[in-house]
């Protein structure tokens, strides 16, 4: 597989990552430990270099999971993890004081069998921290040889500038994908300004791109697309058009619509690197396979044409997700 370099920080990755989150978590129950293990070191022989994980995806489950299966193959890998909310669990509320930042890196150092933190991403930006001793705790870390790039996560541009001023940063992470543009505005101007990377995650729009979700899906009471706005039946209903688009473009350039919807994110920029999640081997292998889809400037343009028409119906996030992003 190709690789890309995250912005001006020299942080080379494969030009699609991996998603680990919903091995263990978000989207129903988590998977068996070997099958996880298996599916991790499947991608890297198809080319993965770059994976994903968070201390609060399980809690803390996911990133034993990560270290575990990537051990035999650490210095060829680049994991990105996070901090930032309270006691490891999204749902007590976020909490990135310097202490905790701190605890955080040594727990996820173990969890990881590692000596250092590729990415250390700031989870979502915490109002009650300056942004600016956040990322100067980070860069304590860096200095110290934890960890080596610093990341944000759903972070508006003011705290992105407020946080490079004093520690780079290498990469924001965010949701971007044909269902959800509105990093075009001002996210993505900024990031290129700066020489910040980008890595959309949900970029198959948390699976419905990839056409196998209907208004009659019935998704595990534990999954977090239960209250997503988005996921209701009738804008699910309202919402098929856009994949119906995607499966014409598909069909004539001999893909599927995950394929091309991953390629068009690819398309966008060189510093752009998705990091869709699955639990299957076969889908697994359908979006690596997106990488060797070549969009040409005709097709990007009837992409947009298409798309133009079509307006996505519903929340991203229910209201209370919602505040903690842009800030």
């Amino acid at each position: 597989m190709q690789k890309r370099i995250l912005g001006r920080s020299g942080l080379e990755v494969s030009a699609l990552g991996l998603g680990c989150m919903g091995l263990s978590f978000g989207y129903g129950p988590a998977v068996d430990k070997q099958h996880g293990i298996s599916l991790i070191r499947a991608a890297f022989e198809h080319g993965v270099t770059f994976f994903d994980t968070a201390e609060c995806y399980g809690p803390f489950k996911n990133e034993e999971l990560v270290g575990e299966a990537l051990q035999p193959v650490r210095d060829r890998v680049v994991i990105a993890t996070k901090f930032g909310f309270k006691d490891g669990d999204s749902k007590a509320g976020l909490d990135s004081r310097p202490e905790r930042i701190r605890e955080v890196a040594e727990a996820s150092l173990k969890r990881l069998r590692t000596d250092r933190i590729d990415l250390f991403y700031q989870h979502r930006v915490d109002p009650n921290v300056r942004i600016e001793d956040v990322a100067g705790t980070v860069k304590e870390l860096v200095q110290a040889g934890k960890v080596k790039h610093f990341g944000m996560s759903e972070a508006g541009v003011q705290s992105i500038r407020l946080a490079h001023a004093v520690q780079p940063v290498a990469a924001l992470q965010s949701e971007y994908s044909l269902w959800w543009r509105e990093p075009e505005k001002e996210v993505l101007p900024a990031l290129e300004e700066l020489g910040i990377g980008f890595v959309p995650f949900s970029p198959l729009g948390k699976g419905f791109l990839t056409g196998a979700i209907s208004a009659d899906t019935k998704f595990d009471k534990s999954d977090f697309r239960n209250i997503v706005p988005r996921f209701s039946e009738e804008n699910r209903k309202a919402n098929q058009e856009l994949v119906e688009l995607l499966g014409q473009i598909a069909a004539r350039k001999k893909a599927t619509p995950a394929q091309i919807a991953l390629a068009w994110l690819l398309a966008q920029k060189p510093w752009i690197v998705p990091i869709p999640g699955t639990t299957k081997l076969h889908r697994l292998e359908e979006n690596i396979g997106s990488a060797a889809v070549q969009l040409t400037a005709d097709d990007l343009k009837s992409i947009e044409a298409a798309l133009s028409g079509v307006t996505v119906q519903g929340d991203r996030y229910p209201a209370h997700l919602q505040q903690r992003v842009g800030r």
